[in-house]
């Protein structure tokens, strides 16, 4: 049985379990990581040097970084639905893959760090602004693609999968931001597969 090291407030393990929800398998998961801990034993260590989560155990197979995992996941056991059959769909959701970890994670960052990580007295008003005009022409550049689609790439896939859990994220900032029309609907839709359902309400931490 497939095994999942990570608390779900983190939205790189929130990913791999939607994918695994998505792909109706079987798992156990485990909190660690946070307020959890669990990231030093030697055992973990031996999982993931990186004192990171999310980290899985499939067999006698173990993997870390969350989109490396969704897509083992969906390559897997997924191919056809979560892995797109024609190779060019499947390039597309995976360029969107790489560019919620390079691109959009890294930009709104900040807007979470000084609005949820931080405490009231060490937050930056000046880099909670940055992140928040870095994040914003992202969003609209995803609302741009995203008009006159349901999903990033062709039908759902696996790269929904990352965006929306960094896209959840965001909208639960308590910041002003502006409306992307097409990003929220797109949003609801994917928060409404039972797959997500249970994940995407979580608290975010």
């Amino acid at each position: 049985m497939l095994t999942i090291w990570g608390r779900l407030s983190s939205v790189n393990v929130q990913k791999v379990v939607i994918c695994a929800n998505e792909l109706g398998l079987r798992y156990e998961r485990v909190d660690a990581g946070g307020t959890f801990g669990g990231l030093d034993s030697p055992e973990a260590l031996g999982r993931n040097p990186n004192r990171l989560v999310p980290v899985i155990r499939d067999g006698d197979f173990v993997l870390w970084e969350s989109n490396a995992i969704v897509r083992y996941l969906a390559r897997r056991h997924g191919a056809g639905t979560l892995w797109p059959a024609d190779d060019r769909i499947a390039a597309d959701a995976d360029r969107w893959m790489d560019w919620q970890a390079t691109t959009l994670n890294p930009a709104l960052f900040g807007a979470f760090w000084n609005t949820i990580r931080a405490a009231p007295a060490e937050r930056d008003a000046a880099a909670l602004a940055a992140s928040v005009a870095k994040t914003e022409p992202l969003l609209a550049l995803l609302d741009a693609h995203l008009d006159g689609r349901d999903f990033v790439a062709g039908p759902h896939s696996m790269g929904d999968i990352p965006i929306a859990c960094t896209a959840h994220r965001w909208y639960g900032l308590p910041i002003e931001r502006r409306r992307h029309a097409n990003v929220e609907a797109w949003l609801a839709r994917v928060r409404a597969r039972p797959a997500y359902a249970s994940v995407l309400t979580y608290p975010i931490g």
